[in-house]
């Protein structure tokens, strides 16, 4: 077998393991004290004022992302690299209104588009990667399957498919960005943006210690909102400076 095949085979299998692993759990049902957030003063009318006027932050890098697509500064997986900001861009709005009014109802339109930005970014960086073809076969059937895991979710209040669409494009990424020579240059600013997403996702966990810990200031879930865009900032950074890989040059 060729070593493009046998990298193939690792990408696939970086999908296909994750998968095979959560299924071997019992169904995961949503925690209902996921919706007890920490910070739930209202402003202006505004209920948990906070944590809904924070997603602002989705909102302008996902346009800021969407006009550099549509401006035609990106000739490498384009239609993902849109699909990815418009889902960012969307997460306002379904973000926004879960905050408003928490609960499972609302929180499948904050997941919605979260699995539409996750499944964009896995395709464009794949595709970028493992050569154009993957973006062709791939994006719309990631999408639906992200969208699938939230629709799944909610009908059955198993949490392992969206689980799953979480987990498995953070693999699969890392796995393309080892496994193959990159084609661009400033390929770094993704692990700035993975770092950040990282940091997010423990603040989300540590979401009512940190409002504690900064005399109710701010907290942990408010700040996984501002990381997270964060994170989406430093993968518009890369997009808008990156340059074609030189000739045995890697694209760090």
């Amino acid at each position: 077998m060729s070593a493009a095949r046998w990298r193939e085979c690792g990408l696939a299998a970086a999908a296909v393991v994750p998968l095979a692993l959560i299924l071997t759990r019992a169904p995961m049902p949503q925690d209902p004290a996921y919706h007890a957030l920490a910070d739930t003063r209202a402003f202006l009318g505004v209920p948990n004022f906070s944590d809904v006027v924070s997603n602002v932050a989705f909102l302008l890098v996902g346009l800021a992302g969407l006009t550099l697509c549509l401006a035609g500064r990106i000739d490498g997986a384009f239609r993902s690299w849109t699909v990815f900001f418009a889902g960012v861009a969307l997460v306002f709005f379904g973000s926004a209104w879960y905050h408003w009014d928490p609960g499972n109802a609302t929180l499948v339109w904050d997941r919605l588009p979260m699995t539409v930005a996750f499944m964009g970014l896995l395709t464009a960086v794949v595709s970028e990667h493992a050569g154009p073809r993957i973006e062709r076969v791939m994006l719309v059937p990631a999408v639906v399957a992200g969208l699938a895991s939230v629709a799944w979710w909610a009908w059955t209040d198993d949490l392992r498919a969206y689980l799953w669409v979480q987990a498995a494009p953070l693999i699969c990424i890392v796995y393309a960005l080892i496994a193959y020579r990159g084609g661009y240059t400033h390929r770094a600013y993704l692990g700035w943006g993975f770092l950040a997403y990282a940091v997010a996702k423990a603040a989300e966990f540590h979401d009512h210690e940190i409002y504690a810990l900064t005399s109710k200031a701010v907290s942990g879930h408010t700040l996984k909102h501002l990381l997270a865009a964060l994170g989406i900032y430093f993968i518009y950074l890369m997009l808008a400076r990156r340059k074609h890989v030189s000739s045995g040059i890697l694209g760090v």
